[in-house]
């Protein structure tokens, strides 16, 4: 029996059923009961609630996103035999195991069901992101089915913030995130950003791949953090099956795997449940420019004029639209066709409405961001002594000579700090410059 097998039938053997009044007092959570008669609660990701019409607000999908009114399917969910639906996961192209159960099929259900818009929304914006995702996880080697992750995580909403904190597409913790080189602080949460967070999640997940060597394991840990995990594996005697410690794991996790299977399930099968995914016109090419200065996002939007909203998607970073370059050397990112509307106009953004937009009150901000007392000289060179890790993402035709001029630095300090014994560098990998 090959374990794919093994999984489900492990899974089966749990019986679990879900009489009618199953369903708890909390909408957000489900009853079962097993063969033994132990009943469990189960949590539904925290995105699984969030209302369409928030999502529809976002830039994004007001910008780029229109309900497709070609589409003729009835605007209803047909049901299937259990066994379509375990055919259909076994025929999807994974290396991670998608069984399929009772619990699975309820996460089906509410995707295909009560969640039938939103899918409709995440189809239309899965063209924004996944190509971001799909990057990042093949940098990492990993399986590509992650890139389903930050549909349970964030509905693909890249300004999302849990009621515990966790921010971005992919719901990094404050420290997690700053562990992978995501930077926090007053002015810049890097979390936010969909490439940099989307780098720092497969790093995370390569990471834990180390640990457990399970991908239902990692997938389980990145909800609730590898120690839950390891002490569920302990309170089952040191089983190191998912479907094995389920029991033992806090309520949202026990949904998590689950709600992964389903999303998986619902974002390659939505045309048999009738979900018509939004038409998506995808946004115009962007590029990056470095800039040495502090700079108020509305003086770059009044100065080229370039509507404030784009700017804020297009650099979702910044949290309160000064991008703190003075005090360290920060990106913006702009449509390609305004670039060099932006170099030429430089001066002008930069002494546009300064006194005001960039008061004294945001300057000192960023100071403390950065960690330097004023924004001086010598404050940013008292700075530069006790700087902070710093990463950066290898560009296609990038070199270690390239990187180490680029950033003030050496090849063989590059080598040192990423465990690099060679000159090859692939596009998309990581590097800690600092």
């Amino acid at each position: 029996m090959d374990k794919k097998t093994l999984l489900i039938s492990t899974a089966m053997m749990l019986a679990w059923q879900l009489p009618a009044q199953a369903q708890s007092g909390d909408d957000n959570e489900i009853s079962i009961t097993d063969s033994l008669g132990n009943k469990e609660v189960i949590a539904f990701p925290e995105a699984m609630g969030y209302e369409l019409d928030s999502l529809l607000n976002l830039y994004m999908a007001r910008t780029y996103l229109d309900a497709d009114e070609k589409c003729q399917m009835k605007d209803e969910n047909p049901v299937f035999e259990k066994e379509v639906y375990i055919d259909r996961l076994g025929r999807l192209p994974t290396i991670i195991e998608l069984p399929h159960n009772d619990v699975v099929q309820q996460f089906i259900d509410r995707y295909s069901g009560r969640l039938r818009h939103s899918v409709s929304y995440m189809l239309g914006a899965s063209n924004f992101y996944m190509p971001i995702f799909e990057e990042a996880l093949e940098a990492y080697d990993l399986p590509l089915e992650l890139r389903y992750m930050p549909v349970i995580e964030s509905a693909l909403n890249p300004t999302a913030v849990s009621r515990v904190g966790a921010t971005g597409l992919w719901q990094f913790m404050l420290a997690t995130g700053k562990q992978y080189g995501l930077e926090v602080n007053s002015l810049v949460d890097e979390r936010r950003d969909p490439i940099k967070a989307s780098y720092a999640a497969a790093h995370y997940l390569s990471d834990l791949y180390k640990v457990f060597g399970d991908w239902t394991l990692v997938i389980a840990a990145y909800n609730c953090g590898p120690d839950q995990v390891n002490k569920a594996i302990r309170r089952s005697d040191g089983k190191r099956d998912y479907w094995q410690i389920y029991p033992y794991l806090p309520k949202e996790t026990r949904g998590y795997v689950p709600a992964f299977i389903a999303a998986n399930y619902i974002m390659n099968y939505y045309c048999e449940h009738n979900i018509c995914p939004m038409r998506t016109r995808l946004p115009a090419k962007t590029d990056t420019i470095m800039v040495d200065k502090n700079i108020h996002l509305e003086q770059i939007a009044a100065v080229c004029d370039i509507d404030i909203e784009q700017l804020r998607a297009l650099n979702p970073a910044y949290r309160r639209d000064v991008i703190p370059g003075a005090s360290e050397l920060s990106c913006l990112r702009l449509p390609q066709t305004e670039v060099g509307e932006f170099i030429d106009k430089q001066d002008s953004v930069l002494n546009y409405k300064a006194g005001e937009l960039l008061s004294k009150r945001n300057v000192v901000a960023v100071a403390k961001a950065s960690g330097s007392p004023s924004g001086s000289k010598g404050g940013k060179a008292r700075r530069s002594s006790r700087s902070r890790a710093r990463y950066v993402t290898v560009r296609s035709g990038q070199t270690l000579s390239h990187i180490a001029k680029k950033y003030g630095t050496t090849v063989s300090k590059l080598r040192r700090l990423n465990g690099i014994k060679g000159s090859n560098i692939r596009a998309g990998k990581r590097l800690r410059v600092r």
